[in-house]
């Protein structure tokens, strides 16, 4: 079932001072769909997540988001969680106005339920291994049940099966409640293994938009994604050539 987002762009620019970050974006992101943004550090893709997230404003342009009260719930590299609170107290923090209710008590629970993490509860963040405080950061951002959620580069620091396991919890859960994902990495195989649109940002631009059509679960020996990956990995080592 599909209850994202249909988002939008329009002409969308951003500098800071004198310094362009972004030039003339056009975009149409489908609801329910995952769009992952990829391209060399400083490239503008972060940039461009804040913006359709809400945290900056463009300097030009129109970002239009469907649906009411949809602006996107946002997920981090680093956990950001609440030290001096539980593990479902920091759930609780992305409920909003719901918070310290019984009925956002419950949903924080079925979030960390759905998340694996259903008997740490009480746990504090310190006693969390890395990949479980991202557990609980994902519940938290999921427990408002957001039509769009935004992933800046949320599995950079974790290990690498650590981020194996959470690279397939992200698709499960995108999967089974639809909302539309949107997700920055540097980690090009890890685009092509979650995303079913990749865009590659070059020079505050566009670059490169492709279309990932392949079944699901994906494997990572795929003929398919190899190529894709290897064309992907070219056109950034054409840009270091270039620069």
């Amino acid at each position: 079932m599909t209850r994202g987002s249909a988002i939008s762009l329009r002409k969308v620019s951003k500098s800071f001072g004198a310094l362009p970050v972004l030039r003339q974006i056009d975009l149409d992101i489908a609801p329910g769909s995952f769009t992952a943004i990829i391209g060399r550090s400083g490239c503008g893709k972060s940039t461009l997540l804040r913006l359709i997230a809400g945290l900056d404003e463009p300097s030009e342009g129109e970002i239009h988001i469907s649906g009411k009260g949809t602006k996107p719930r946002l997920m981090f590299q680093e956990p950001r969680l609440l030290p001096w609170a539980r593990a479902l107290d920091n759930v609780e923090v992305g409920l909003g106005f719901d918070r310290g209710t019984a009925t956002g008590r419950a949903r924080a629970q079925a979030a960390l339920d759905h998340v694996g993490l259903g008997d740490r509860l009480k746990s504090w963040p310190a006693t969390l291994s890395g990949g479980q405080r991202q557990r609980v950061a994902l519940a938290r951002a999921l427990v408002s049940q957001p039509q769009a959620l935004a992933l800046d580069e949320p599995l950079g620091a974790l290990d690498a099966l650590t981020r194996i396991e959470m690279q397939r919890l992200i698709e499960e859960i995108w999967r089974a409640e639809g909302f539309t994902a949107l997700l920055v990495t540097h980690d090009v195989s890890e685009a092509l293994m979650l995303a079913d649109r990749v865009l590659l940002i070059e020079d505050g631009a566009i670059g490169l938009d492709l279309t990932i059509d392949l079944p699901r679960p994906r494997r990572c020996d795929i003929a398919e994604l190899a190529q894709l990956e290897e064309q992907i990995l070219d056109r950034l080592l054409t840009q270091k050539n270039a620069a």
